[in-house]
Formats: C-alpha cells, sequence, structure tokens
C-alpha cells in the first residue's frame, strides 16, 4: 500500500489534491481549513461560494490556484459528540475524497487528521478510523495506483499515525 506519514505543512505538498477539512459553508475557517484558504488565494474563496456549501461526511473539488497541489477536496468532518454516527460520518470523509480523486483521475492525495481540532475528535479514535477507512479503500482499489500522504501537524500526530499503522497494516497489505 502506497500510504506516507509524514510530519509536514500540507499546503506545501506538491500533490495532486490536497483535502481541506472544512466548514459546511466552504468560505474557510481556522485550523487547516484557514491555512489552505490563505495559501491558495482568493480564488479559492470564489470558486467555494459557487458550490453552495457542503453536508458533514460529504466532498467537493475545486482548483488548488496559488497551491502546489493542483486541487483542493473539501469534506466536511463531524463535531464530535460521541455517538456512532460521528465515526460513521468521519469514515465517509476519507471514502468520498477519495472517491472524487478516483472520479476525477487524480493519484496523489494528502489528508489532514480530519475533525481532531475545533471539532474535538479525539485524535486515536480519529486516527484509526482514518487508516482503516483508507486502507479499506486501497483494497476495494487494487488496480488504481495513488499515493495517500497523512500530512500530520506536529510529531506527537506523526508518532500515533506510524505506531497505529504499523499495528494494523498487515491486516490489509496482501
Amino acid at each position: 500500500m502506497n500510504i506516507k506519514i509524514e510530519t509536514i505543512d500540507i499546503t506545501k505538498l506538491d500533490v495532486d489534491a490536497i483535502v481541506n477539512a472544512a466548514n459546511t459553508s466552504l468560505l474557510g475557517g481556522g485550523g487547516v481549513d484557514g491555512a489552505i484558504h490563505r495559501a491558495a488565494g482568493p480564488k479559492l474563496l470564489e470558486e467555494c461560494r459557487t458550490l453552495h456549501g457542503c453536508r458533514t461526511g460529504d466532498a467537493k473539488i475545486t482548483k488548488g490556484y496559488n497551491l502546489k497541489a493542483r486541487h483542493v477536496i473539501h469534506t466536511v468532518g463531524p463535531i464530535y459528540s460521541g455517538s456512532s454516527k460521528d465515526a460513521q460520518m468521519l469514515r465517509n470523509c476519507y471514502r468520498n475524497s477519495l472517491e472524487l480523486a478516483y472520479i476525477n483521475d487524480l493519484h496523489s492525495i494528502a489528508f489532514p487528521a480530519i475533525s481532531t481540532g475545533v471539532y474535538g475528535y479525539p485524535l486515536e479514535e480519529a486516527t484509526k478510523i482514518a487508516l482503516k477507512t483508507v486502507a479499506e479503500w486501497l483494497n476495494d482499489h487494487a488496480d488504481y495506483e495513488i499515493e495517500i500522504i497523512f500530512a500530520c501537524f506536529d510529531k506527537r500526530t506523526t508518532d500515533l499515525y506510524e505506531m497505529l499503522w504499523t499495528e494494523m497494516k498487515a491486516a490489509y497489505e496482501k
């Protein structure tokens, strides 16, 4: 499986698409959302206005504008409440983002740790969902070549992703 885990600023990656952990308006916000909008420039906001928002768990695609990434896939993670619906919505974020990449013939995509900032999703639980969902999608699309990067904000997050992926990957690698 072509999965990489790095401590890196997602806005600096030269990939086909970066994933934005957006809010439902798609009009920018704090955290990674604000950083992506600032780095991409005002044309990203202009295009996002034409999309009329996005529901939690869904994903929409725009151009990357001033980013090295050619596209931005905007997905809206759940605000953590502890319900099983949160986990399903978070799985949908990863799955729907990968489906958009597939439909648009994109072969490299970078994900932030969706919903783990101000939306309050516990990092370890969210990381397990992210890794499992991406690995299952890759197995279901084994004939499609795509590089997945988990762009971690800090070393603590990177270390957790690496530890959990080391524990999980044998179940998914063929």
